[in-house]
Parts: C-alpha cells; sequence; structure tokens
C-alpha cells in the first residue's frame, strides 16, 4: 500500500546584533533581543499556531489515520518558551492524539557534521534528552540540519543508534533511481534513509500561491492524482519542508490550510495511507544502498553545502569557530555553551553567501555578505577572547588532548568510586540495620530470662511461728 510521510521542521534563527570593533573585550553579549522576540512572534501567529491547530484538528477528524513528524531545534524550543508558550502547549496536544512522531536534530542547528564529531553527537544527545523530557519519547529518526547527509555522517549517525534518518532525494546523487523507496547507509546497513520527493514538495512550499505557475490553483485531489498516478511500485512518498511555509512562505489568505486539511481525506479516496517515519523504516526493507561521497542537502538548486561555505569568507568563518571547538568542549560556563550553540546555527553562514540563487535572501541587518562576515567575525573575535581566557591558546592540540584524555580517565575513576562508595554504603546499612535487629533479640531474651529467674512475691501476712507464741 502506497503511503505519505509528511514532515516539518520548526526552527528559529537567533538574530545578532550591530557589533563594532572596538566593542571586543567590552561586551559580551551578541544578541537582539527586540529582532528575536518580535520575529519569533510574527511567525507564531501567522504560521506555527494556525499550521499547528490544523494538524491536530487533522488528528483528530481522522481517527488515527492521519500520520505527520516534526523536528524541533533545541535553539527554537529556547525561543519558543521565552516568546510563544501557546506553540508549546500546540506540540503537546499534538503529541497527545498519537499521530505526531518527533524526530531528532542538532540542538544548534549547526554545521557541527562537516566539522567536529565530538561536537556533533554532544549537541545530538543533548537534543535527543531534551525531546524525551518534553514528549516522553525518545527519538528514533534523526533529521540533520537542512538534510545535510553524507556516507560518513550516516555512519556517525547509526553509531548513535538511530534507526533512520531524513534527507534529501538529490538527482546528482540518485541518478535514474526515484526517492521513493527506502534505501540504507553503505556504512551502516541499519541506518535506513528516507529521500526528500523535492518536487511535490516544493510544490507546496515554494509554488502553491504563485499565480504564474502552470498548475495553479492547486487542489488536494490534483495533488494525490499525482501521487497516485506513479508506478505502483514506488510505495513511499516523502514530503518535507519547513512548517513556516504554511503562512509565511504561503500566507493563510491563499488557503493553504484548507488544501492541507483536505489532503487525508482525497488520499483516503484512492487507498493512499499515512505513516510516520518510524513506522516506514520499521515496516518497510531497504532496497539499496545510496552512496554520498560530498554531504548534499536541501538547499538551493545544488543541493549541497555551497550555500554555507562556497566562499573565501564562509569558510574562514567556519574554520574560525570550529578553532576552539575542542576548548569550548571543555568548559562549564552556561553563557559560553549557550554562546556557541547560537553562534554555530547555519544561518549565520548562510547570510555571507555570494551566490546568486535567483532568490531573494532576508539579510536582516545586513547590506551584504561582507557586511555580514565583518559583524560576525568582530562577535567571533570576543567569542574566543572568552574561551582563550579560560583555556590559554598556547596550549597546543597535543596537550589538549591529553589534558581532555585526563579528564575523561579522571571522570571515569571517580564515577566508579562513586558506584563503590554507594555499594559499601548499602552494606553498612544492611549490617548495621542486622546488628540492631540482633541486638534487639538478644535483649528480648536476656529480659525474658531475667523475669523468669526471679522468685515469685508472696502475699498476705507471715505465719507466726511457734517460739514466737511462747
Amino acid at each position: 500500500m502506497r503511503t505519505i510521510c509528511l514532515y516539518f521542521e520548526i526552527h528559529q534563527i537567533i538574530h545578532l546584533k550591530r557589533y563594532r570593533f572596538f566593542d571586543i573585550g567590552n561586551d559580551h553579549y551578541y544578541y537582539d533581543d527586540y529582532a528575536n522576540e518580535t520575529s519569533m512572534n510574527e511567525v507564531a501567529e501567522r504560521s506555527y499556531i494556525p499550521a499547528l491547530s490544523a494538524l491536530i484538528e487533522m488528528a483528530k477528524n481522522s481517527g488515527g489515520a492521519f500520520k505527520v513528524a516534526l523536528s524541533i531545534s533545541g535553539v527554537a524550543l529556547e525561543q519558543l518558551e521565552i516568546h510563544a508558550p501557546a506553540v508549546i502547549d500546540l506540540l503537546h496536544q499534538l503529541n497527545d492524539t498519537g499521530c505526531c512522531e518527533f524526530l531528532c536534530e542538532p540542538y544548534s542547528h549547526g554545521l557541527s557534521s562537516l566539522a567536529n564529531e565530538d561536537c556533533f553527537r554532544e549537541e545530538v544527545i543533548r537534543q535527543r534528552n531534551k525531546m524525551k523530557q518534553m514528549f516522553g519519547k525518545e527519538p528514533k529518526v534523526f533529521r540533520n540540519s537542512s538534510l545535510i547527509y553524507s556516507d560518513d555522517i550516516g555512519g556517525l549517525v547509526a553509531s548513535m543508534g538511530f534507526k533512520g534518518m531524513l534527507t534529501e532525494g538529490a538527482k546528482h546523487v540518485l541518478g535514474w533511481k526515484s526517492p521513493h523507496y527506502v534505501y540504507h547507509c553503505n556504512q551502516a546497513p541499519s541506518l535506513k534513509l528516507l529521500l526528500r520527493d523535492f518536487k511535490l514538495s516544493d510544490d507546496i512550499s515554494l509554488r502553491f500561491s504563485n499565480s504564474d505557475w502552470a498548475e495553479y490553483p492547486l487542489f488536494a485531489d490534483k495533488y494525490i492524482s499525482w501521487i497516485d498516478a506513479l508506478p505502483q511500485e514506488e510505495q513511499v512518498i516523502n514530503i518535507f519542508m519547513e512548517l513556516s511555509a504554511l503562512g509565511m512562505a504561503q500566507p493563510l489568505s491563499s488557503n493553504i490550510l484548507e488544501f492541507l486539511k483536505a489532503l487525508p481525506e482525497c488520499a483516503k479516496a484512492k487507498g493512499i495511507t499515512f505513516s510516520t517515519p518510524t513506522e516506514i523504516v520499521t515496516k518497510l526493507k531497504s532496497v539499496s544502498q545510496l552512496d554520498v561521497a560530498y554531504p548534499m542537502s536541501w538547499v538551493d538548486e545544488e543541493r549541497d553545502t555551497s550555500c554555507w561555505l562556497g566562499n573565501v569568507m564562509q569558510r574562514e568563518a567556519f574554520n574560525k569557530l570550529y578553532s576552539v571547538a575542542e576548548r569550548v568542549h571543555l568548559s562549564d560556563d552556561r553563557r559560553i555553551k549557550q554562546d556557541w550553540d547560537y553562534l554555530q546555527a547555519s544561518n549565520n553562514f548562510r547570510f555571507m553567501t555570494t551566490k546568486n540563487t535567483g532568490i531573494w535572501l532576508n539579510r536582516g541587518i545586513y547590506d551584504s555578505p561582507y557586511d555580514a562576515f565583518t559583524n560576525y567575525m568582530n562577535i567571533l573575535g570576543d567569542f574566543i577572547k572568552r574561551v582563550d581566557s579560560l583555556y590559554p591558546a598556547d596550549v597546543d592540540s597535543e596537550e589538549l588532548n591529553s589534558l581532555l584524555t585526563t579528564i575523561k580517565n579522571q571522570g571515569d575513576e571517580i564515577t566508579e568510586l562513586e558506584k563503590m562508595v554507594e555499594k559499601l554504603q548499602a552494606k553498612v546499612a544492611k549490617e548495621t540495620a542486622a546488628k540492631k535487629t540482633a541486638t534487639k533479640s538478644v535483649a528480648k531474651k536476656a529480659a525474658a530470662k531475667k523475669v523468669e529467674a526471679e522468685p515469685k512475691k508472696t502475699t498476705g501476712r507471715p505465719k507466726k511461728t511457734k517460739t514466737a507464741e511462747k
């Protein structure tokens, strides 16, 4: 039976403020709080709240037949908790329907998978724990920032216990193959891959309200008929997009939510179901491995990483940031850790792109990619100074690695010693309790013997002897 895997991403960028060269060393706060609050409130009101309300309605009206998947970056969750708690409430309501699966992704929505394995592991594990804490289930399927994937990344994700991963159905990787099958990682056959159908996805997220589009206006029955017309053996249709497409990229006035709500009924009429990623990777077998030597993504026509690392400025900023990754990993300073998450976010590098994609890019406060680079490097300069004050730059890599190893070993040793102490404490407590019980028993027995040994007391007057009578 043919099934649709519908997935939405939620991520909100952290806006950096205008930061001058002379602020370095004097100002350690890098963010535009007003821009962060206003942009989050805007996207919540125009997109997240109406879109999530529609998904909840679809789940309830379908009697469990409609399924959807969501992933939310840790950075976005932080902003939602502060500025738009109503969205968090709706996410819990959607979770309560039992029709939504929450996936895992890097906490920062950054590019650590391309730079540092330890950083990548740490933020993925942190995000997985946060999602389990919030929604009660540990994610089994992973999606990387902007669906970035390569053979090496797939192997790394599999080693963390994930059963499946979402990525792009890029033409330069698939060739003649179709994205409508389940594939697997060539380094870890246990990791199944679901590939995005970019045409069907972009028909909704990019073209839906475009009156110049040949298929405009698009109705749900026509859209489902396209899926139904696919070759019968192509069973998995993966439609992935940002949730903000519903309301932001495609305004609510275009009736995008009415289109979405009509999909389950039209699909049911054609015998097409909806499934979560975990249901698909559990039930269906892989047809082939996927070979991806170089990272791909769902961004731009090239479907690669050139939008973040395509020019000298971007690579310089990227390399400079991750040059202190091991030192940040050592730090337990809360502010350093939080700034690290925010500075890793991929949009910081996206603002520096010089590519001409034909699509307008909102650069926020920046006038040009060079302006974005200068502002980011000023902030990065101050951040690195703060990191160096904790762990001096003159400590070379070998010394740092040695220190990391020593700290790890000491941490492991402390953990083992703590376990031994707990066992000994439990043993001592048990022995103490046993001694107290034994002491009480002995005391009871001694008291009983003493009672038995004592002569019984006589009552009444003593009898008079004959001598006394005389």
